[in-house]
């Protein structure tokens, strides 16, 4: 998804919509086929569903701002406001959830609080569709595209649509150390401003240092990072006397994360390397992942989990951090191409707990030390929304256009109410060889 120049004279939209690029988003910019009757059919079944959950639904311009406050708060009650409610009901019954996004996108619909809004839905998802026809869910859902498959070559496509947008995009709304996952706050803040950089850049050091104290980083200790980020992770463990290997499939962010470690002096301890995790060789007295399984995919977890292990040096430990969700849910979503697999992580899955326990045990690892932040990770979203929102005439100078701001709202709001409803959760584990050791023990 690369950014592109604003249109110089876009086409004229029907009222309460956006002026859309149908180059760049060409099932934004027009509206689905649907047939009238599953058009209706949509209809009838949102209007009922949502005149049974805490929201109000309205037709018209959006209304005045609510008075600042935690937004995902449950008072005042949020508004979903439809401009083009024939345009929102069509999408639905031709794309169900994909549709209800891309409608967004569009601007055929707003919130006054669309935290709010979105955590409603998804506390109450399972009352969203009636039971009867949830058991269709297969004839009506659409399959996630072979292409997004991560093998080796379908995985860095995927980890460039995103990771590559751009750095200088990451660095508007990340905190100053650029980590790129789900912070650990002391204590939990509980108001709507912004934090400071250094609180917030302090929470997430707290959850590196976590992370590195459960794979038992010190002096000495042979690191390896699968999924490297901005580097962060490296430059800490390397101030602990760790060497560290680390390895990203992305290009963007191995050449910064190259600039920051030398920059911090730790050139001669840490090796950024553009590399599959599949491809790593070696023994390790600690390997940390830090939210890497969700872009593996349900295929590849066996090959994920079996690296963790033959990877891992006798006695070493093994430090995750992994977003999860019901496995009930996973199962349902997990062949499912979704809003956030269409536009933000293609060949993505959040895996259940079960999920990790099941195919780590397989690889011949045991879960020792499992402790879950899901609270902090809506705090961690509050504050990378506030920032990307406040930041908007710097995203539209690098390129990124109207509708791509309101992709990036709508993706850290989505994610937000997740965490805020309880459908997700973020967990940090140890793990260590089942029997006791690691690979090549006598």
């Amino acid at each position: 998804m690369t950014p592109s120049p604003l249109p110089t004279a876009p086409p004229a939209v029907p009222a309460g919509r956006l002026a859309v690029d149908p180059g760049r988003w060409p099932d934004v910019a027009r509206l689905p086929r649907a047939s009238a009757a599953r058009t209706a059919v949509a209809r009838r079944l949102v209007g009922r569903a949502l005149d049974r959950l805490p929201l109000r639904i309205r037709t018209g311009p959006l209304p005045a701002a609510p008075a600042q406050r935690r937004s995902g708060d449950p008072v005042p009650v949020p508004t979903l406001t439809l401009h083009d409610p024939d345009a929102f009901h069509r999408r639905i019954g031709a794309d169900g959830l994909i549709g209800f996004g891309e409608s967004y996108l569009a601007g055929e619909w707003d919130a006054d609080d669309l935290v709010g809004v979105l955590t409603v839905l998804a506390r109450h998802v399972d009352d969203l569709v009636p039971a009867p026809l949830r058991r269709l869910r297969g004839a009506w859902v659409r399959r996630r595209p072979a292409a997004d498959r991560n093998t080796p070559d379908g995985a860095r496509a995927n980890i460039h649509r995103h990771y590559d947008l751009s750095n200088e995009l990451f660095a508007l709304f990340l905190d100053p150390g650029l980590s790129y996952s789900g912070a650990l706050f002391d204590p939990l803040p509980t108001g709507p401003e912004l934090l400071p950089d250094t609180d917030f850049t302090a929470a997430q050091h707290r959850k590196i240092d976590r992370l590195l104290d459960l794979a038992g980083t010190g002096p000495g200790t042979r690191l390896l990072e699968i999924g490297t980020g901005w580097g962060e992770l490296a430059v800490r463990a390397a101030a602990r006397g760790a060497r560290v290997r680390t390895v990203t499939l992305s290009a963007e962010q191995l050449a910064l994360a190259r600039r920051r470690v030398a920059d911090a002096g730790y050139a001669d301890r840490v090796s950024v390397e553009l590399l599959d995790y599949r491809q790593v060789e070696g023994r390790y007295d600690a390997v940390v992942s830090v939210e890497m399984i969700e872009a593996v995919g349900a295929e590849f977890w066996p090959d994920y989990f079996a690296s963790l292990r033959r990877l891992l040096a006798p006695g070493g430990r093994v430090a995750l951090q992994a977003i999860t969700m019901p496995h009930e849910r996973m199962l349902a979503t997990a062949r499912t191409h979704t809003w956030i697999s269409k536009y933000v992580f293609p060949g993505g899955l959040i895996p259940s707990p079960e999920a990790i326990a099941r195919e780590s045990a397989r690889a011949g690892l045991r879960v020792t030390d499992d402790t879950g932040y899901g609270a902090h990770y809506a705090e961690t979203l509050h504050q990378w929304r506030g920032r990307f929102l406040g930041a908007r005439e710097a995203v539209d100078a690098l390129g990124f256009d109207p509708v791509f701001r309101r992709m990036w709202e709508f993706y850290l709001a989505y994610s937000e109410a997740g965490f805020r409803s309880g459908y997700l959760d973020v967990r940090q584990l140890r793990l260590t060889a089942a029997d006791g050791d690691g690979p090549g023990a006598p």
